[in-house]
């Protein structure tokens, strides 16, 4: 997996939160599987329209796992600090808890806590109690079962690598390349001129 596009395991794949996905084939560990996703138009919450990508992600952890390609650099962040998994195991709760059909609920569930969950999750999530954490929790799903979990792990973020993710060199060199784009063509070259002038 490539850190940039919707993540599977253990044949559970996911997309963004609140965005429609479309049909393309993803790597599984190594194996290929078709998942139905479908392209989100990646539109803005209403109340931050017009403001930059850089701006909504700094308002908040909410605004920044609203929009796709914040959580994309996000992950890509997260990925080099070793802590990946905890932002994909938020992102499998919130689709989760959107799904109807007992039976499908009751494989996603099983699937969720075996990828991050169990003693031998392949991307252990760290939460509390989880050595109490058994099969158990399985037998009776609903959408809502993984939502104290899920709320432990968006604090974590949020009072943890979010706030780092804000001074990290990915986050500044997205909000420069904004503000570069922004800026008329003669102000650019200027700037460039400027910049020799100075260093020669």
């Amino acid at each position: 997996m490539d850190g940039l596009g919707p993540f599977c395991a253990s044949g559970l794949c996911w997309c963004w939160v609140g965005v429609a996905c479309n049909s393309q084939l993803l790597n599984v560990r190594g194996t290929s599987e078709l998942v139905d996703i479908h392209d989100g138009d990646g539109s803005s919450s209403s109340s931050h329209q017009g403001l930059k990508s850089t701006a909504k992600w700094a308002a908040s952890l909410e605004n920044l796992l609203e929009d796709p390609e914040g959580v994309k650099r996000f992950r890509e962040f997260l990925k080099k600090e070793f802590s990946e998994e905890n932002v994909l195991f938020w992102l499998a709760c919130e689709d989760f808890k959107k799904m109807e059909d007992k039976t499908q609920m009751q494989e996603k569930a099983k699937e969720i806590y075996m990828t991050f969950l169990s003693n031998k999750a392949s991307s252990q999530v760290n939460v509390e109690g989880q050595s109490r954490l058994s099969e158990k929790i399985l037998e009776q799903p609903h959408p809502l079962m993984f939502q104290k979990l899920q709320d432990q792990i968006f604090n974590l973020m949020k009072y943890d690598s979010y706030s780092r993710f804000l001074k990290s060199d990915l986050f500044l060199k997205h909000k420069r390349t904004e503000e570069e784009e922004e800026e008329p063509p003669d102000a650019q070259t200027a700037a460039k001129r400027a910049s020799r002038i100075y260093n020669t």
